[in-house]
């Protein structure tokens, strides 16, 4: 999986005021967890583009005044109304233990044939929640639809994971190939001719 680089400050004061005054800075308050202590830092708002406003998935290489530490995003709070991030918290990644949820982006790959006879391939899910080792995490999940035939869906007990658990509910249809309503209508009409 790619790796996004974040550089902070640590935080001395903590607290409301001293949270707002960073963000009027245009820096965002953090928490790292997970190893021996936390570690509030802040650190500059443009860096987050990269991490969260798109659909891919990242590990995170934290750069806090000089010492680094491998982590994911597992938090991040917005404004209500101007959608500005508030506050984010990562998780410090151990390669020994298991990621216990992280959002996958999903990836259809192959042709339905449902699409070349007119129906139109619609993704109901567009991230899976994985559970996995953070060296067998994958960056998408990679959905075959090249079975598809018109009315038919993609369930997540059928898509094939290596080393990682999808933690949805298995009968979630993650593609499918829906029938727009004019072929729906000439089917029903066809199927009306045979029958007279």
């Amino acid at each position: 999986m790619e790796t996004v680089e974040i550089i902070g400050f640590k935080r001395a004061n903590l607290g409301k005021k001293t949270a707002k005054e960073l963000r009027r800075e245009a820096q965002v308050p953090c928490v790292l967890y997970g190893g021996s202590e936390q570690i509030h830092f802040s650190a500059p708002m443009i860096l987050f583009r990269e991490l969260i406003y798109t659909p891919n998935a990242y590990f995170v290489n934290l750069n806090i005044e000089g010492a680094e530490y491998k982590a994911i995003l597992q938090d991040a709070q917005f404004h209500p109304v101007s959608e500005m991030l508030l506050h984010a918290d990562f998780l410090l990644l151990d390669e020994t233990k298991v990621i216990k949820k992280m959002e996958i982006p999903v990836e259809l790959v192959g042709t339905a044939p449902g699409v070349s006879v007119g129906g139109k391939l619609v993704t109901n899910v567009r991230k899976l929640s994985v559970k996995a080792l953070p060296a067998n995490m994958p960056s998408s999940i990679k959905v075959d639809v090249s079975a598809l035939e018109l009315g038919k869906s993609t369930r997540v007990s059928e898509i094939e994971t290596e080393g990682y658990e999808i933690l949805n509910n298995p009968q979630v249809s993650v593609a499918t190939v829906s029938i727009p309503r004019a072929l729906r209508s000439k089917m029903n009409e066809g199927g009306e001719e045979e029958e007279a």
